[in-house]
This record gives C-alpha cells, sequence and structure tokens, in this order.
C-alpha cells in the first residue's frame, strides 16, 4: 500500500485465479503515461471519474462504470474530475479470457472488446464483488465470481460467436465437489482446483454446482459453514472462536452471514435458545 497527498494503491495477485492482478486505488495527481498490457484491464470506478485515451479517443468513465481495454492497446489514465477517482482493477491475461470464452463455446481467437466504457450494473456487481473476495484472501468465492463476472461480460459485451453448447460436468463431479467442500470448511480448494480434483472444466462445474443446488459452490460453502456454526453455537461456544473453527474470515464474516441465513446475530440466537457459553 502506498499513500502520497491521499492517493492509495495496493497491488497484488488473485488468490485463487492463476495469471490474473488485482489493483484497488485512489489517485488524485498521480497520470499513467502512454502504456500497454499484454492482457486486458478491466476497472470498476467506484466514484469519481477517470479520462483515459484509448488509442482512439478520450473517454470518461464515472461511478459504477467499466473503463476496459483490450491486450496490448497503448492508452493513458488521469482524474477526469479534482477529487480523483477510485477503483477496482481486474487485469486477466489473454490465456484466462480465451479459456473462459471457450467454455461458452465461442469461436477461436482473442476476445474483442469493441466498446471502452460499458454500463452494466450487473457485471459491475459482480466483479466488485469478486474483487472484494480476492481482497479477504477467499479463494473459493473470488475464482467463482471472477469467472461469473468475466463470463457475463464476454456474453453481453463481445462480438464472439458460439460454435458449439458447453459440455456439462457429470453429476458424480458435483457430488463429489460437495463432499470436498464439507470436509474442507476452513481451508476450501479454489473453484479450479476444486474442478481439477472432479475432472471438469471450471465453468461446467459452476453451472452444473448451480443447477443442481441452487447455489455457486462459494455460496454453498458458506451455507454449510452457517449449519456447523449453528451447532457450535448451541454447544456453547463463543462466536470469535465459531467463526476461527468454520472458516469464516472472523466474526463479523461470520455474523453477516449468520443473520442472512437466521435472521438474527450469532450471540442473539444463542440467548434465544438459552445456550450458556463456555
Amino acid at each position: 500500500m502506498s499513500g502520497v497527498s491521499g492517493e492509495v494503491a495496493h497491488y497484488w495477485r488473485h488468490p485463487g485465479l492463476p495469471d490474473v492482478d488485482l489493483l484497488r486505488a485512489r489517485f488524485v495527481t498521480h497520470r499513467f503515461g502512454r502504456h500497454a498490457h499484454r492482457g486486458y484491464t478491466i476497472g470498476l470506478i467506484e466514484s469519481g471519474v477517470e479520462e483515459f485515451h484509448d488509442g482512439r479517443t478520450l473517454l470518461r468513465a464515472g461511478p459504477g462504470s467499466l473503463a476496459i481495454v483490450n491486450p496490448e492497446v497503448v492508452h493513458t489514465g488521469h482524474a477526469g474530475v479534482p477529487e480523483g477517482w477510485s477503483y477496482r482493477a481486474t487485469y486477466p491475461s489473454v490465456g484466462v479470457v480465451t479459456e473462459i470464452a471457450a467454455e461458452l463455446g465461442a469461436v477461436h481467437g482473442t476476445p474483442h472488446f469493441p466498446e471502452s466504457v460499458i454500463d452494466d450494473p450487473e457485471s459491475a456487481r459482480l466483479l466488485g464483488a469478486a474483487h472484494r473476495a480476492a481482497e479477504r484472501g477467499d479463494s473459493l468465492a473470488a475464482s467463482s465470481l471472477q469467472r461469473t463476472a468475466l463470463s457475463t461480460l464476454l456474453r453481453r459485451h463481445t462480438a464472439s460467436r458460439s460454435s458449439r453448447t458447453p459440455r456439462p460436468a457429470d453429476p458424480r463431479a458435483v457430488r463429489t465437489a460437495r463432499e470436498i467442500l464439507h470436509e474442507n470448511l476452513i481451508d476450501p480448494p479454489s473453484l479450479d482446483e476444486l474442478a481439477a480434483t472432479v475432472d471438469a472444466t471450471p465453468f461446467a462445474l459452476l453451472r452444473a454446482f448451480r443447477a443442481a443446488t441452487g447455489l455457486p459452490p462459494h455460496a454453498y460453502l458458506n451455507q454449510v459453514r452457517v449449519h456447523r456454526a449453528r451447532e457450535l453455537l448451541d454447544a456453547g461456544l463463543r462466536a470469535a472462536e465459531v467463526a476461527a473453527r468454520t472458516g469464516f474470515a472472523d466474526q463479523a464474516h461470520l455474523t453477516r452471514h449468520f443473520k442472512r441465513a437466521v435472521g438474527v446475530p450469532p450471540r442473539a440466537y444463542q440467548l434465544g435458545r438459552d445456550v450458556e457459553q463456555s
């Protein structure tokens, strides 16, 4: 993390998806010189305005919009308003994006985004959720959400033609994947690792898992964690210890998911069931 005149920037590698880098930053006076990336640049603007030249024209991206630069395109970047801009950037390699496009049934070739500024609230929501999960170090959620976000972007905003229907995962793969998640609440595999273990492609497993359970793997895992948390709370354990034993990042993370599923936070749950804490 670096900071100059209120500017901050944190750059790191995706915890669950190889060949993807991430950046969370707020820039005010910083200006990117003319440069290009080997892979894609996908920026989610959270506040302020970024202006950038994509080789064709000067563009403006405001809150909630996506700024996308295709591979090897020379571009710039600077604040479009005095207060600067805050954003979350994802840098997937050509290989990652091409693989996801192929799983969607696209023809061969490198996917191309014809528009550099995109207004797509659903894709923005998915990209933001994936980025925040990666920031927590949650490899399963981050990889699942990242693939979902990229596949949504590809379907909606590229001209790729579908040449075939993606091959579905074997139902046995979903059963095995569920067993693996039940056995690994604290340190679950990433989506790519899980798919490799059950001999399926990540996207096929993601689709089949959702069809079978109604949830993607990371959301299913959190449901299992909440069920286990209830058992431990019933046994009188304190919420902080329950969070550690069930794989939640901390007590606040447990509380958020527990309340979402049960309706009350862990302590209120224990009081309502008259459970004595040990």
